[in-house]
C-alpha cells in the first residue's frame, strides 16, 4: 500500500472527474437501451453489447468513485488492493470484460457472413483478452524492468488487433452501404486514438520515473484514463449506433430521426 498526498483542489478535480465518468456510462447505458426500436432486429445486437460495455463499466466506475471517496482522509490518499485503499485493479476487472465486447459490436452491426464474423470474433476476442491481462502484472508492479516486459508483451497482440482491424476487416466492408466503410474507418480511428492513452498512461512511471509517485502524476494518470474510458465507450457505442442507423435505413426502414 502507497500513499498520494493530494491537494483539495486535486481531490475536487479527481471527485468530479469520477462522477462525470460514471453519469456517461450511465447515460450512454440508458440512450443506447431505448434506440432498440430505431434500427433494424439484425442490428440490435449490436446496440445490446454496447449497452452491456457501458452499464459495465458504470458498475466499475461507481466501485472506483466509492473506493476513492473511502480511502482519502486528511489530505492523503491510500492506494492499494486492501479493505480501504483506492484500488486500480477495478479498471482491469472492467477492460477485460468490456474490451472484447467492444470489438464484438463492430462485427455484430456490419452483419458479416457467419464464417467472417466468426473468423473475426475468434481472433479479436482472445487478443484483446491477453491484451489487458499481460499488462495488469505490469501496472501493479514498481519495478521498472518487469513494467517494461509485461509492456511489450501486452503490446503484441495490440498490433494483432490492429492488423485484423485494418488487414483483415477492411475486406469485410467492400458490399457496405454508402458511408458505412468511412464510418467504420473513423471508429477504428477512435479506437487508436482512445486505446493509445492507455499505454502512454502505463508508460508514464517509467519515462519520468523521479516524479512516478508524485500527486500530479497519480491525478492525470486517472483523468487520462477516465476520458479515454469515455471515448472508448461512450463515444464508440454512439457511433455503433450511427452505423445501425444508416445500415437500416439503407435497407428501407424509414428514418424518423
Amino acid at each position: 500500500m502507497t500513499s498520494v498526498a493530494l491537494t483539495d483542489g486535486q481531490y475536487g478535480l479527481l471527485y468530479n472527474v469520477f462522477s462525470f465518468g460514471l453519469i456517461s456510462m450511465l447515460a450512454c447505458t440508458v440512450y443506447t437501451l431505448v434506440s432498440q426500436s430505431r434500427v433494424l432486429p439484425k442490428y440490435r445486437a449490436a446496440l445490446v453489447m454496447s449497452s452491456m460495455v457501458t452499464f459495465i463499466a458504470a458498475y466499475h466506475y461507481w466501485r472506483i468513485f466509492n473506493s476513492f471517496s473511502d480511502s482519502y482522509a486528511d489530505g492523503s490518499l491510500k492506494v492499494g488492493t486492501a479493505e480501504g485503499t483506492f484500488n486500480e485493479a477495478y479498471r482491469y476487472v472492467d477492460w477485460i470484460l468490456t474490451v472484447p465486447l467492444l470489438l464484438v459490436e463492430v462485427i455484430a452491426v456490419l452483419a458479416l457472413a457467419k464464417a467472417a464474423a466468426s473468423s473475426l470474433i475468434n481472433r479479436l476476442v482472445p487478443a484483446s483478452a491477453a491484451m489487458i491481462a499481460l499488462g495488469y502484472p505490469g501496472e501493479m508492479s514498481s519495478d521498472t524492468n518487469t513494467k517494461i516486459i509485461w509492456g511489450v508483451l501486452s503490446t503484441l497482440p495490440f498490433l494483432y488487433i490492429l492488423y485484423v482491424l485494418f488487414v483483415e476487416l477492411s475486406k469485410s466492408l467492400d458490399r457496405q452501404p454508402d458511408g458505412v466503410a468511412a464510418t467504420v474507418g473513423r471508429l477504428r480511428l477512435l479506437l487508436i486514438a482512445t486505446w493509445g492513452v492507455y499505454p502512454i498512461s502505463y508508460l508514464l512511471p517509467i519515462i519520468d520515473s523521479a516524479n512516478a509517485a508524485s500527486s500530479g502524476a497519480f491525478v492525470n494518470r486517472q483523468i487520462g484514463y477516465t476520458i479515454a474510458d469515455v471515448l472508448a465507450k461512450c463515444v464508440f457505442g454512439l457511433t455503433i449506433y450511427k452505423i445501425a442507423k444508416m445500415k437500416s435505413v439503407a435497407e428501407g426502414m424509414k428514418d424518423d430521426h
